[in-house]
């Protein structure tokens, strides 16, 4: 399918050739300052330089553990110039989790934030692969041995003069899934898979033009703020807010009044605590002209408050790790809430039921993709890989219904949908109806068995700061709104929700607690 693109393709160098043009229009702006595109690339190929010249060869692994800021886009694109593969990693992990990643991957360098390296350097005690270097952003304090200070090496190198000719299909970076269902495992990405991602998604749906300043909630090692702050953007010479700090609602509205974003790209639970917040911005203090959500389905009532106060759309879809992003999605000016919309241009899309078959319109199935953006495979997993990559299709763990119309509504993932009284039931269908009730900030429901040892729903809740409300209030709120046997029989009130670190709740965790009580 990649007969889009040349024989040799490099993205980085993609991205930079689009540019050479704009060399003074700001690419990126953190709580430092400016990068100008012209910048951008300077600094890449320095990089790219600086790395080669520090013994890393092409298609050898980088660990890149860096917070959202300039340096960010600096370390991925420089890595793809040289034909070097960053192996992108949440911020907010444990020693434990990057030792693991550091022997998994066997990277040979380390690109990271100075406010990191000290769980970086515990983490590196505690494995046993040892790196080569470690490139460090912003030291706070003495560089380890054998360490170079970031800036320091981007100034001792001469730009690298050409990319490597990297093809289309090479591995460009990987990503690790969030482990929403368990450990993390590496996921295989090209060069293309950038490039087609923007193609199908970032311009005909999103409509980014240059003129327009994006600012993504999710980070960068995420695939969803990968494409949101780096691919669509640069693809088509817009201007990217990064963020070093949580995204919380304060931190939030501070960039959206100060640098006027005009695309946002959030999260179900961050849109939730933005419309509880006492801070919300007026109308008129923004320049939000769309905004787009994933990581998990979005309530419709979440959408509806939003574009009631704000006058801006947010378009809900779904994209993986394994797809690298959206390949469903609602459109501006055609937002069903509630649904998360209709296949993107370019992506094939099956609900299958547990026969393999599709399933008709109105039942519930088993989501699979076909499209150009799938990952490679998962490294070194072989019976995983072969468990989701299958013959040109990707199953995602997810399964959804289709109504007449084409929309696809989300049901849960495949691990955690519950049959109650031999009927699937959707957790997310009663979370977002729990989520209606004006006490409710956040609900998960699993299943548990009752004394009969027949499964029904429980549901943990947390309520609004100085809400109030009881357990028999919030049977009856989803019992008048749903069929009878989806009200959750179980009800628990908690003061939050266990959570990966990229805002999707984990249920499983919730299943082992029940187990342990």
């Amino acid at each position: 399918m990649n007969s889009s693109l040349p024989a040799r393709f490099n993205f980085a160098e993609h991205l930079f050739a689009l540019n050479r043009g704009r060399a003074a229009r700001t690419a990126y702006i953190d709580d430092r300052g400016t990068l100008g595109y012209g910048q951008l690339e300077d600094r890449a190929r320095r990089l790219a330089a600086a790395l080669k010249a520090a013994g890393i060869r092409r298609e050898e692994r980088v660990l890149l553990l860096m917070l959202d800021g300039n340096d960010w886009p600096v370390s991925f694109l420089g890595c793809l110039y040289a034909g070097i593969v960053p192996v992108a990693v949440n911020t907010l992990l444990t020693p434990d989790d990057y030792a693991y990643m550091l022997d998994h991957s066997r990277a040979q360098a380390v690109l990271v934030s100075g406010a990191l390296l000290p769980t970086l350097q515990d983490a590196m005690a505690r494995g046993g692969h040892e790196v080569q270097t470690l490139f460090v952003s912003q030291p706070t304090g003495a560089l380890p041995q054998g360490a170079q200070e970031f800036e320091a090496a981007l100034a001792a190198a001469e730009p690298l003069p050409a990319p490597a000719l990297t093809a289309s299909d090479d591995p460009g970076f990987w990503l690790y899934s969030s482990g929403s269902t368990g450990k993390p495992k590496g996921t295989v990405h090209t060069h293309a898979n950038l490039w087609w991602t923007a193609e199908l998604y970032g311009k005909p749906v999103l409509g980014l033009t240059e003129d327009d300043v994006c600012f993504s909630a999710a980070k960068m090692y995420f695939a969803y703020g990968l494409g949101n702050a780096l691919t669509f953007p640069l693809s088509v010479g817009a201007t990217v807010v990064l963020m070093a700090e949580r995204p919380t609602p304060d931190a939030t509205f501070r960039r959206w009044t100060e640098h006027k974003p005009t695309v946002f790209f959030g999260a179900p639970t961050g849109f939730a605590g933005m419309l509880a917040s006492p801070k919300l911005p007026a109308r008129e203090a923004v320049a939000l002209r769309m905004c787009s959500s994933a990581g998990e389905a979005l309530p419709g009532e979440i959408a509806q408050r939003f574009k009631a106060h704000f006058g801006c759309e947010i378009i809900d879809g779904i994209g993986s790790t394994e797809m690298l992003h959206i390949f469903i999605s609602n459109r501006p000016g055609d937002v069903r809430y509630g649904t998360t919309g209709k296949p993107v241009d370019g992506y094939e899309v099956e609900l299958r039921g547990e026969d393999g078959r599709p399933v008709p319109d109105g039942e519930v199935g088993d989501l699979y993709i076909r499209g150009p953006s799938s990952a490679l495979m998962y490294w070194c997993n072989r019976e995983k890989s072969r468990d989701t990559f299958q013959g040109g299709w990707t199953k995602s763990g997810d399964k959804y219904t289709r109504d007449a119309d084409g929309y696809f509504t989300y049901a849960g993932r495949s691990d955690d949908m519950l049959k109650v009284s031999g009927i699937y039931v959707s957790p997310f269908e009663v979370e977002a109806t729990l989520m209606q009730h004006p006490a409710v900030l956040e609900a998960a429901v699993i299943g548990k068995d009752d004394a009969d040892g027949l499964t029904k729903t429980k549901a943990f809740v947390v309520l609004k700061d100085g809400a109030a409300a009881t357990e028999d209030e919030l049977k009856a709120f989803v019992k008048e709104r749903l069929a009878p046997y989806k009200y959750p029989r179980f009800l628990e009130f908690v003061s939050e929700l266990p959570k990966t670190a990229t805002g999707k709740i984990q249920r499983f965790r919730l299943r082992e607690r029940e187990k342990q009580a």
